[in-house]
């Protein structure tokens, strides 16, 4: 058993973790294998506008109520971007640094996923 420290949504939990199955030795590191030189790598193409580099997901499964923001809206690190209903209780899911929403992949009433993208941010 393991003793570990887990904090969602910044709650904290105790929780005991038990591993089944497989060897608690660790596994041996493979061999290292000759490498040979690289090929020099294509550039990456940069981000355009409807093209966002930061995926926001949806946190839970659930409905979507609200849509706070649109694309081109800057926000800030935060702020409340979209909220989803879930067991009767709409959780906000926010902006986890500054930027500008590239595209809105949903819309109210639309039902997600866990990990649905729910927009993008540049």
């Amino acid at each position: 058993m393991k003793n570990l420290r887990v904090t969602v949504n910044g709650t904290s939990y105790d929780v005991q973790v038990e591993e089944l199955g497989g060897s608690t030795a660790p596994a041996a590191a493979p061999a290292p294998a000759k490498t040979a030189p690289a090929p020099a790598a294509a550039p990456a193409p940069a981000a355009s506008g409807n093209e966002g580099a930061v995926k926001v997901t949806a946190p839970m499964p659930g409905t979507v109520v609200r849509v706070e923001v649109s694309a081109g809206d800057s926000v800030t690190a935060g702020q409340d971007l979209v909220f989803i209903e879930a067991m009767k209780m709409e959780t906000p899911v926010k902006a986890a640094q500054d930027g500008t929403i590239a595209s809105v992949e949903v819309s109210s009433g639309e039902s997600v996923d866990t990990g649905k993208v729910l927009l993008t941010m540049n």
